[in-house]
């Protein structure tokens, strides 16, 4: 991994439609951006924050996610979320992260993620079918 420091930040973004909506994943019976879709934009804003650092077959997972749901969203509304490095523990990267859409804030928390090697990662992933 290339050399990073504390404060780079990512960002990523998408429109609410269907398949956002906590009615269509499973998360609620409302019309409105679900909970887990904010969380996977808030990963990929971290994903996006180090991409240009990773190298060969580099890869991060995400370890943990503490995260609050502000404000609801509705279908068609454009959402983005932020990610910025807090914390740098060996392989293990810590974030604040946050969300908006066009009206503000609709969430915020933190997230860690952890440097792994792909194809090692995934060779001990599907040994899991072995057993």
């Amino acid at each position: 991994m290339k050399t990073f420091n504390i404060g780079i930040s990512g960002k990523a973004e998408l429109v609410t439609d269907n398949s956002t909506l906590a009615v269509n994943v499973g998360s609620g019976s409302l019309e409105v951006f679900a909970t887990p879709s904010m969380t996977m934009l808030m990963e990929k804003a971290a994903c996006c924050c180090l991409a240009d650092y990773l190298e060969n077959d580099e890869t991060t997972v995400g370890t943990e996610l503490s995260v609050k749901h502000l404000s609801a969203t509705p279908s068609g509304m454009k959402v983005y979320a932020v990610a910025e490095v807090t914390e740098i523990n060996g392989r293990e990267i810590c974030f604040s992260v946050s969300a908006y859409d066009e009206a503000g804030l609709i969430g915020s928390g933190t997230h860690k993620r952890f440097l792994v090697f792909g194809e090692k990662f995934m060779a001990k992933t599907l040994a899991k079918n072995n057993k």
